[in-house]
């Protein structure tokens, strides 16, 4: 089993070649978005694992790196947030929608 463990968008996910990784909006490293068909590589391994061997970084494993395609880029479902406060006629909604890259991996290096 072939696997690692990476840093994107200030969280860790576990990735496996061919998964589908749902990540909050992050943009490449030269500071643009990444658009539909991108190439992405992820710098940031925190641990892989072939299966025979882990390794494990302090806290990155120098030379690691997992690249994907992004296949989706998009906004969640709207969050709504009610401020209410009872009897004084004081109430204030607001919605957000979370921004978000879906990356399938391609292989682990």
């Amino acid at each position: 089993m072939n696997y690692a463990v990476i840093k994107a968008g200030g969280k860790q996910y576990v990735v496996k070649p061919g998964d589908l990784v749902t990540i909050e909006k992050f943009q490449s490293p030269n500071g643009e978005d990444v658009k539909k068909g991108d190439a992405v590589t992820f710098s940031e391994v925190l641990l892989t694992d072939d299966g025979k061997a882990a390794t494990l970084g302090a806290p990155f494993i120098s030379g690691a790196s997992v690249t994907g395609t992004v296949s989706t880029v998009g906004r969640a479902k709207k969050v709504e947030v009610v401020k209410y406060k009872a009897k004084s006629r004081y109430l204030k909604r607001r919605g957000h929608r979370q921004p978000f890259v879906k990356v399938k991996i391609e292989e682990i290096a």
